[in-house]
C-alpha cells in the first residue's frame, strides 16, 4: 500500500517539533563543540569528528563528506526511507495529528497508521493478562520464585509489571482471538502466536514462562523476555522482531533508568533482566540491559544521550562468558573510546557473581563503591592480558608485551599513550625499577615500528592526488562564497542583487544556477522583504525533492568557524567575490579579443583589426583594475564594520 500525500501543515507541525539534537543523538554519539553539537559522521568513514549539529538551525552537516540536511533529511538518507514514511514515524513520534492533502485517503491512511497502535493494545492486553495470571493458584510457582528466589517485593513486582504465561497450549490465543476478538493475524504479528507446523491454528508462543515485559522509551510494551520454571530450553524466550520490537535497537529497563542516568551522569550496562529489576529495587536505578550479551553501537548512542560526561560502566558476569561479552561489548565501541567519545568503564563482580547474586550477600552501597572505582576499559583489557600468564618465562612475557603494543598503538592522544607505556613498563618489570625506563623505550620503539608499518601501508594503497590550482578554482569558490553569504547574511542581500545587475553577472556553475534559481523562486513566492525569508528552512524543504542537486550544494547550508569568521566581513568578502566572478570573465574577454586580433588581416579588416585591440586593452585594464579587489588590505579591515550573520 502507497502512503498517500501527507498535507503540508502536518509536516510543517513534524518538521517545528522534530528537534535535530533528539533525533541525531539517536545515531550519533554528539559532544557539545561551542553552542553546537559534534561527532563521528554516520554517512562515511572517519576517526576525527567533522559531523556537526546545530540546534539553532535544526541542521546537520559534516565537513568531511558533505551531508546535510534538517532531522527529514537525516532519516531518510540514513534509514534509506522514503519521505513519507519519515514524516509518519516522526508525527507518531511527537504525537503530531497526521492530515492528508485529499479526505478521501485519510482512511487509506489511518489503516496503515492503525496497525503499530492495534500492536501496542494486543501487547498492552497480553502483559495484563500475564500479569493477572502470576495472581491466581496456575501462577503460585511463578510467585513464590519471584519472592523467595529473586527475593522482590510486591512494589517491585507491579513496577516491572512481571508476569506469568500459564502452561497450556492455547490460553492467551483463546483469549485474544477467541474472546477479544482480535485478528489472529494481529496477534501473531506481534509476536505471541505461532502457526501449527501440522494443520491447521496456533499456539502459544510463551508457556509455562515467567513473563518480563520490554518497554519502549515511552513506557509502551513492545515484547517480553519470558524464563522457564522447568527445564526447557532455552532459559530465556525473546520475543520475535517484530513491527515494534527491534532487539539490537533496544535496552530493557532504558524507560525506567533514563532519569536516574541524566541525574547521575553515567549508565550502567548488566547482562541479565533480574539484575536489572534488582539493583532498580534497592535504589540503584541507572541500570540497563542489552538483550542478549553483546551490546550494539545503536543501544550505546542511545546511552550517550541522557550522560553529559558520556560516561557507561559495563558490568557483566566475571565468569569466562561474560568476560568474552565485554570484550565484544568493547570491540563495538572501542572506536568511540579511543577518540574519547565514550568513558567506559569495566566492572567484573568477585567469585564469578552477577550483580543479583552480588546484593544477596553485599549492600548497595558496596555495589556503588564498585562502580566508583571500576577501572578504565584500557586498564581492564591489559589485566585480560595477564590472565594465566607468567612474565618470568619469556616467552609468555614477550606475547604480552606484543598485545600491549597492539593496544597502546590505538590511544590516539599523546598524553593518554605515554601514561599507559609507562604503566605497561612497570607492569613488564616486575617490581625491578631500574629496567623500567629500558622497557619504556623499548614499548616506544615497537609503537614507532607498528605506526612506520601502518603508513607504508597506506602509502602503497593509496592514489596520488594532484594539487588544484588556485586559479582553476577561483570562480566556484567565488560563486560558492556569494551564495554561501546571501543565504547567511541578510541585511546583504540586496547588495548582492545590485552586484550582479551592474557587472551583468551570472552563476556559470550548474548547481550554483540550480541554487539561484529556487532562492528566487522562494522570494517570488514569498511575502515581505527578501532580508526576512528563512531562505535556508525553506531550500532544505524545496531541495528534498531534487537529491541530486542537493548533494552539490548542502555545504553552503552549513557554516564552520572559518566561514562564520570571514562572513563577519561580509562586505569585503562580497567585493572580492563578485570581483573574482568579473575578473574570470574579462580574463575570457581578453583571450577570445587577442585570438581575433592575432587572427584578423590589418590590410584587408583594419576596423575589426582595431576594435579587436581595443577589447583587449580594455579587458586587460579592467583585470588590473579588478585583481587588487580580490585581496583585503590592513586598511580595509580597519574601515570596514563587521557584518552579522542571520
Amino acid at each position: 500500500m502507497s502512503t498517500p500525500r501527507i498535507h503540508p501543515d502536518t509536516i510543517e507541525e513534524v518538521k517545528q517539533r522534530a528537534d535535530i539534537y533528539d533525533v541525531v543523538s539517536e545515531r550519533v554519539v554528539l559532544k557539545r563543540q561551542g553552542k553546537d553539537f559534534a561527532g563521528l559522521c554516520p554517512f562515511h568513514e572517519e576517526k576525527s569528528p567533522s559531523f556537526t549539529v546545530s540546534t539553532n538551525k535544526q541542521m546537520y552537516y559534516c565537513f568531511g563528506c558533505g551531508a546535510g540536511g534538517n532531522a527529514i533529511k537525516f532519516l531518510m538518507e540514513l534509514d534509506k526511507s522514503s519521505f513519507a514514511d519519515v514524516v509518519l514515524d516522526l508525527a507518531r513520534r511527537y504525537q503530531v495529528s497526521v492530515k492528508t492533502e485529499s479526505p478521501e485517503q485519510r482512511q487509506e491512511l489511518q489503516q496503515k497508521l492503525s496497525l503499530r497502535e492495534q500492536l501496542y493494545e494486543i501487547l498492552a492486553i497480553a502483559t495484563s493478562f500475564y500479569q493477572h495470571a502470576l495472581s491466581q493458584s496456575q501462577g503460585v510457582e511463578a510467585l513464590d520464585y519471584l519472592t523467595a528466589k529473586r527475593r522482590l517485593n510486591t512494589e517491585t513486582i507491579q513496577h516491572f509489571q512481571l508476569g506469568y504465561a500459564p502452561k497450556g497450549w492455547e490460553m492467551l490465543y483463546d483469549y485474544l482471538v477467541e474472546q477479544k476478538h482480535f485478528p489472529v493475524h494481529l496477534v501473531e504479528q506481534a509476536g505471541l502466536i505461532l502457526p501449527r507446523k501440522k494443520g491447521n491454528g496456533y499456539y502459544d508462543r510463551f508457556r509455562d514462562r515467567l513473563m518480563i515485559p520490554i518497554h519502549d522509551l515511552q513506557g509502551r510494551v513492545i515484547g517480553f523476555g519470558g524464563r522457564t520454571l522447568s527445564d526447557e530450553q532455552p532459559k530465556y524466550l525473546n520475543s520475535p522482531e517484530t513491527e515494534l520490537f527491534d532487539k539490537g535497537k533496544t535496552l530493557f529497563g532504558l524507560d525506567k533508568a533514563k532519569t536516574a542516568i541524566s541525574k547521575q551522569d553515567k549508565a550502567v550496562v548488566v547482562e541479565g533482566y533480574f539484575d536489572v529489576i534488582a539493583l532498580h529495587a534497592a535504589g540503584i536505578e541507572n541500570v540497563v540491559a542489552a538483550l542478549g550479551t553483546a551490546l550494539s553501537i545503536t543501544q550505546v548512542r542511545q546511552l550517550l544521550r541522557y550522560s553529559e560526561s558520556k560516561q557507561i560502566i559495563l558490568n557483566f558476569d566475571a565468569d569466562t562468558a561474560g568476560a568474552k561479552a565485554a570484550e565484544r561489548a568493547i570491540g563495538e565501541i572501542e572506536n568511540l573510546a579511543y577518540q574519547g567519545s565514550v568513558q567506559l568503564r569495566i566492572l567484573n563482580l568477585s567469585e564469578g557473581k552477577d550483580a543479583d547474586e552480588f546484593l544477596y550477600s553485599s549492600s548497595p552501597e558496596d555495589y556503588q563503591k564498585l562502580l566508583e572505582n571500576a577501572p578504565l576499559w584500557i586498564d581492564w583489557q591489559i589485566n585480560q592480558m595477564l590472565v594465566g600468564r607468567d612474565l618470568t618465562k619469556v616467552v609468555q612475557a614477550q606475547q604480552v608485551a606484543q598485545n600491549m603494543v597492539r593496544l597502546l598503538q590505538k590511544i590516539e592522544q599523546d598524553i593518554q599513550r605515554s601514561q599507559y607505556i609507562q604503566s605497561c613498563a612497570s607492569i613488564l618489570s616486575q617490581g625491578e625499577v631500574r629496567l623500567i625506563p629500558f622497557l619504556v623505550k623499548t614499548l616506544q620503539k615497537q609503537l614507532q615500528k607498528l605506526r612506520r608499518r601502518d603508513e607504508f601501508k597506506a602509502e602503497e594503497s593509496s592514489e596520488i592526488e594532484l594539487p588544484v590550482l588556485a586559479e582553476q578554482s577561483l570562480l566556484p569558490e567565488a560563486e560558492a562564497l556569494l551564495l554561501r553569504i546571501y543565504l547567511h547574511c541578510s541585511p546583504y542581500r540586496q547588495t548582492i542583487v545590485e552586484a550582479l545587475e551592474i557587472g551583468n553577472l551570472q552563476f556559470s556553475f550548474s548547481h550554483h544556477r540550480f541554487l539561484w534559481r529556487n532562492i528566487l523562486e522562494i522570494e517570488e513566492n514569498s511575502e515581505g522583504a527578501i532580508e526576512s525569508i528563512d531562505l535556508i528552512s525553506k531550500l532544505q524543504d524545496h531541495l528534498l525533492e531534487f537529491p541530486d542537486q542537493q548533494q552539490q550544494i548542502d555545504h553552503l547550508l552549513y557554516l564552520d568557524d572559518t566561514a562564520q569568521a570571514n562572513l563577519r566581513r561580509a562586505p569585503l568578502e562580497i567585493r572580492a567575490a563578485i570581483a573574482s566572478m568579473e575578473l574570470t570573465l574579462c580574463r575570457k574577454r581578453r583571450s577570445l579579443a587577442l585570438h581575433m586580433w592575432q587572427n584578423t588581416d590589418r590590410t584587408e579588416n583594419p576596423e575589426l583589426f582595431k576594435m579587436y585591440n581595443e577589447e583587449f586593452l580594455a579587458a586587460h585594464q579592467r583585470i588590473a583594475e579588478l585583481e587588487p579587489q580580490r585581496y583585503t588590505k590592513f586598511h580595509d579591515l580597519a574601515t570596514v564594520p563587521l557584518g552579522e550573520l542571520g
